[in-house]
């Protein structure tokens, strides 16, 4: 559900994952490219590419952190 969000609106994914700065400026470079999109009347812009890989990118260590963590947790539990 999370990559669902980051293709349709990036900076929002990585606002759910805690990443603020990089939503803010995720956020910028989102708005440019949408208002590219508006002026060349629906040529995909490069800029959103750009900002749907880094916030799928970012999620996705987001996510191998989280799981990390819980392994470790989990290890350290035993102990």
């Amino acid at each position: 559900m999370i990559y669902l969000v980051a293709i349709l609106c990036p900076p929002l994914a990585l606002l759910f994952k805690g990443k603020i700065f990089q939503a803010i400026f995720n956020g910028i470079l989102w708005i440019v490219s949408l208002v590219l999109f508006a002026i060349s009347f629906g040529a995909l812009s490069l800029i959103w590419i750009v900002t749907v890989v880094w916030a799928i990118i970012v999620v996705k260590g987001a996510n191998d952190d989280e799981r990390h963590q819980e392994i470790v947790d989990a290890i350290k539990s035993r102990d």
